[in-house]
């Protein structure tokens, strides 16, 4: 007869695992140690900051909340009124000093095109958030893999532009005492700044450092140049924020110096994301996989067929006649 199999009770304690090793009680629920937590959480904060596709509803509400945020934020900084005229005569003589105290001229000749200061007016109180939804929308459904990316850098740079506001509140030029600007929106009675006419007390006018109309309308700019195909969109995205600068000052809405304010906000921006992501957004691949898509995909999968076995052989099984060198 064939040799029989005994299993001693010493075998069967050998073969049961340790539940030290295997980080389970007797019963069977499963005790985390220390270093199991340690390995779990690895997997977590790299897949964070690993590119995923965006989920629309939750872009809409973070877009959403972030907005009312900053406005509450911003609005809540209190207007030092006096700090803030010091603060504007400061960056006035700072300007004369290096000979580029140019605000005032240009306000006051693009002031004398009617039809081109009141279209200054409107781009000044639309275009900035048209032209940045707008390039978050083309993001999101032709870059999905891009798109936190370049997120985190907007939200970034708007987040510390609120730390400016509070630490150098500003005037802008128009509202300078004996700076001859001209407030546009109050001679043509247009629609184009939140702080001028009848919606001076809905908005912050002391917060014009630094210039978000320049740190987005760049992120805009910046990101359509990269990422881009058609050379007129590249064209249109390295004008729009040079445009941008001439709008603020012509309006008298910011110093020019403001507008580097903006771009320091910007940088850091950049930094943060390439920090986070190990790469900037035009660099990171252009589409990801929904969440679960490649264990879907494998689950779908039609399991591998067994080579076919030739005819007349018979498979080689422990127990078939002929097998076993012990015989019957």
């Amino acid at each position: 007869m064939g040799e029989s199999l005994v299993t001693t009770q010493e075998d069967r304690t050998a073969a049961t695992p340790s539940p030290v090793a295997d980080g389970r009680t007797v019963s069977g629920s499963t005790r985390a140690t220390p270093l199991s937590r340690m390995r779990r959480a690895r997997p977590t904060l790299r897949s964070l900051r690993s590119p995923r596709r965006p989920r629309l509803w939750f872009e809409i509400l973070l877009i959403a909340v972030s907005y009312w945020l900053y406005s509450l934020v911003r609005n809540a900084v209190p207007e030092q009124k006096a700090e803030a005229l010091r603060n504007a005569d400061w960056i006035w003589s700072l300007e004369h000093t290096f000979g580029l105290a140019f605000e005032e001229s240009v306000n006051r000749a693009v002031n004398s095109v009617t039809w081109l200061i009141v279209s200054m007016n409107y781009y000044y109180a639309t275009l900035h958030f048209i032209v940045t939804i707008g390039v978050l929308i083309w993001l999101f459904r032709r870059h999905p893999g891009r798109y936190a990316a370049a997120r985190l850098i907007l939200f970034a740079t708007t987040a510390v532009a609120l730390l400016g506001y509070y630490v150098f509140p500003l005037a802008p030029p128009r509202l300078m005492r004996g700076g001859g600007f001209v407030d546009t929106v109050m001679l043509h009675q247009t629609w184009g700044s939140m702080a001028s006419g009848n919606f001076k007390h809905m908005s912050n006018q002391y917060a014009a450092m630094p210039s978000m109309h320049i740190g987005w309308s760049l992120w805009c700019g910046l990101t359509i140049c990269v990422l881009a195909t058609a050379p007129w969109a590249r064209i249109l995205g390295a004008l729009y924020p040079v445009a941008t600068l001439i709008v603020i000052v012509a309006t008298a809405n910011h110093f020019w110096l403001d507008a580097v304010g903006g771009m320091a906000c910007l940088a850091f921006g950049i930094t943060l994301s390439y920090a986070w992501y190990g790469s900037l957004p035009h660099r990171l691949p252009k589409r990801v996989q929904r969440p679960g898509a490649g264990r879907l995909r494998a689950l779908r999968r039609p399991p591998a067929r067994a080579p076919e076995l030739r005819r007349g052989a018979e498979p080689s099984q422990p127990g078939a006649r002929g097998s076993d060198p012990a015989g019957d």
